[in-house]
């Protein structure tokens, strides 16, 4: 089997790669190890930045999106027992996000995927990609017992963080560059009215929370705890509880509670892997990095890495120019470290760390203070909000 891009894995980011591919004319095939249902199974993020619900309608993918999803305005910091709200749309020159979940996102590329036709492989057992620094790569899995053989041009590794494309880089070749925070975050899923129009940031002394939704009518709470907390040990009335103790109280009085539908447990990590390709490998959303949750970053940098190589193949094939090819790592990662620092600080900011002391709690609460009280410091959040431009290939 011949194709020009194989596509190693079957999310968000390896679907869009896909559809955006084959809109212009770039021949593609998807290979997923998991089910279609396992893939929309995992519940992941719900903030949309403005470039990438552009890249969705571009790929011809947002009409659903643009029914039912939620533009946002703004969002808001609670702190010192009070809300403070960041104006995105005022503040970026008409800019805003949209509340939309990924697994709604991967839904309808599923679907635009197989309403065209183009060739997807799902159940891939021992997936396999070869000869990554030749002019011929290509890429072997199993699947029902027989063994098939992908011959391309590229090959995208869209396979998360514990993926095979990554891992397939002789060791020395890439650095990597990590920061593991000692929490993470327990997340509930409910069927409840969201208790405010826009998404809820919290500092308190017991910790971070954030109020956040995927629909008018389903919610998507979070709250720190330690690293060491286990699921099971948190009951629904345990964690709403927790959830009020740490909004200000106008805002916990007004929160309606319910049973939950979800509930897990997220750690919290920064990664970075330099460089974001090998050979004719190109690394593309969590198999290259993540960033803490904490700025909504980590589904819209796939959606820039998938930005990035998508328009360099397109001037590949439509102008010759392989030279674009050696720049992918290098446009990609200005952008993610700008992310990175951004989600960092936004965790550094309204955490609670375990050696945080009476000090490190007023810095926190000053600097909060500091930039909600100045022009410049509101629009400084809100541009690394709605997300920094995608750099033009030229």
């Amino acid at each position: 089997m011949k194709t020009q891009v194989a596509i190693i894995g079957a999310g968000p980011s390896g679907l869009l790669l896909g559809q955006l591919l084959h809109k212009a004319g770039i021949d593609n095939v998807v290979i997923e190890r998991q089910s279609p249902d396992y893939v929309l199974g995992r519940i992941r993020a719900g903030v949309l930045e403005q470039g990438m619900v552009d890249l969705l309608r571009e790929a011809g993918v947002s009409e659903r999106m643009d029914r039912e999803g939620l533009v946002h305005d703004g969002f808001e910091l609670a702190f010192d027992g009070r809300r403070e709200h960041i104006d995105l749309k005022g503040l970026t020159g008409g800019k805003t996000v949209m509340i939309y979940g990924q697994t709604e996102v991967t839904r309808d590329l599923m679907e635009a995927r197989q309403a065209c036709g183009a060739r997807s492989f799902y159940g891939a057992a021992n997936v396999q990609p070869h000869d990554l620094k030749s002019a011929a790569p290509y890429v072997t899995f199993e699947q029902n017992g027989e063994t098939f053989r992908i011959d391309c041009d590229y090959v995208a590794g869209c396979d998360g963080f514990h993926g095979v494309s990554r891992k397939t880089i002789p060791a020395g070749v890439l650095k990597e560059f990590e920061r593991v925070y000692p929490f993470g975050w327990l997340g509930v899923l409910a069927d409840t009215p969201p208790v405010a129009d826009e998404l809820i940031y919290a500092n308190h002394e017991r910790g971070f929370a954030l109020c956040s939704m995927r629909s008018p009518t389903r919610t998507r709470y979070y709250v720190q705890v330690s690293s060491e907390e286990k699921v099971e040990d948190w009951s629904d009335e345990r964690f709403w509880e927790e959830l009020k103790s740490r909004l200000p109280a106008q805002t916990a009085a007004q929160l309606v509670t319910g049973p939950s539908i979800e509930k897990s447990i997220a750690p919290l990590r920064s990664f970075v892997v330099e460089p974001m390709q090998y050979g004719r490998l190109f690394l593309l959303g969590d198999a290259a990095h993540i960033v803490p949750p904490t700025g909504a970053k980590g589904l819209n940098l796939a959606a820039s890495d998938v930005n990035t190589l998508f328009r360099i193949l397109v001037k590949v094939y439509g102008e010759g120019r392989t030279d674009l090819l050696e720049q992918y790592s290098a446009i990609c990662l200005r952008r993610i470290w700008k992310a990175e620092r951004f989600s960092w600080w936004m965790t550094s900011l309204l955490h609670r760390f375990p050696n945080t002391d009476d000090f490190g709690r007023r810095m926190q609460q000053t600097e909060l203070d500091y930039y909600v009280g100045s022009e410049a410091g509101r629009k400084t959040i809100a541009e690394n909000y709605v997300g920094l431009p995608y750099e033009a290939i030229e």
